[in-house]
């Protein structure tokens, strides 16, 4: 067996029907419980409870994606019975396990589009909440990609000003970034299926003030998970939620932008209009104290 007890354990995690306890875990490699919690989440980004359900989700996605039922795909991925699936499908594949295995199908996501800065922007809800907003050069590539993503889902277009989910998503977004003189509004829930880990990594996001970055590095380390940048570069992404989930605001360790889903050219001026307002509330601060 291998003498690396964190990858012993994960070996374990990965054959184990049931999650096993920490402290079973910690005895069959001679360590601490506490020890091993924080070893493991160093190397690997998430607790050994949260790898489990992570590699037991995956095998339930990978069966469902290959055309097993609904029934065969939750013995599979070992979760026991099907009422266990569907009563977390929602929080793990943003939509019921039927659905996610036909490409959303039974699913209806309402969207719209409208002109920003940057570029066009897609917003698009299903009845749960909001599952999408994407920035790209014109309505059908927008379009081709909300496809892409949800290839069996009832796809309709619906006029600005008609949805009251799209409207309020779009206020938001407006004002972040400081156009037609928008306010901001409360966002409408969302519907996007994540792991716990990226979860994590998307609220830290949302932390970090406009107009600041963050390394990779930094942001892993803010989580609790130092060393954990590759992973917290996967989790930035898959957010399929441009500005509202700022992935922007994460950069490479030499300041450098690094990729972003939506284009790195759009990413540099999405950051340099944040430091630009941030500048101009500053200035406009200081001749109002005078």
């Amino acid at each position: 067996m291998n003498a690396d007890p964190l990858e012993q354990v994960r070996l374990l995690l990965e054959q184990a029907e049931e999650a096993p306890r920490l402290a079973q875990l910690a005895a069959a490699v001679h360590l601490s419980a506490a020890h091993l919690q924080r070893s493991f989440r160093r190397r690997y980004g998430v607790s050994p409870a949260e790898y489990h359900r992570a590699r037991r989700l995956a095998r339930l996605k990978h069966a469902l994606r290959d055309g097993d039922t609904v029934t065969a795909a939750t013995y599979t991925a070992g979760f026991g019975s099907a009422s266990r699936v569907y009563e977390h499908s929602d929080r793990l594949l943003g939509m019921t396990p039927a659905s996610y295995r036909t490409g959303g199908a039974g699913a209806a996501i309402r969207y719209t589009t409208t002109t920003t800065p940057l570029g066009r922007l897609l917003v698009a809800t299903t009845e749960r909440g909001l599952c999408a907003v994407s920035l790209g050069d014109d309505d059908d590539e927008l379009a081709r990609r909300l496809a892409a993503e949800f290839p069996r889902a009832t796809r309709e277009r619906v006029d600005a000003g008609r949805a009251e989910w799209l409207d309020a998503a779009i206020a938001r977004v407006s004002a972040m970034l400081g156009w037609n003189d928008a306010r901001a509004a409360d966002l409408p829930p969302l519907d996007v299926a994540a792991t716990a880990f990226q979860w994590r990594v998307w609220d830290a996001l949302t932390r970090i003030p406009a107009g600041e970055t963050r390394s990779y590095g930094e942001l892993a380390a803010a989580i609790g998970h130092p060393g954990a940048a590759r992973a917290v570069g996967r989790a930035c992404g898959s957010n399929r939620l441009a500005f509202l989930v700022p992935c922007h605001r994460v950069v490479r360790e030499d300041g450098s932008p690094g990729g972003w889903r939506w284009g790195v050219e759009r990413k540099r001026e999405l950051l340099a209009r944040e430091r630009d307002g941030l500048a101009g509330n500053a200035l406009s601060r200081r001749r109002g104290a005078k």
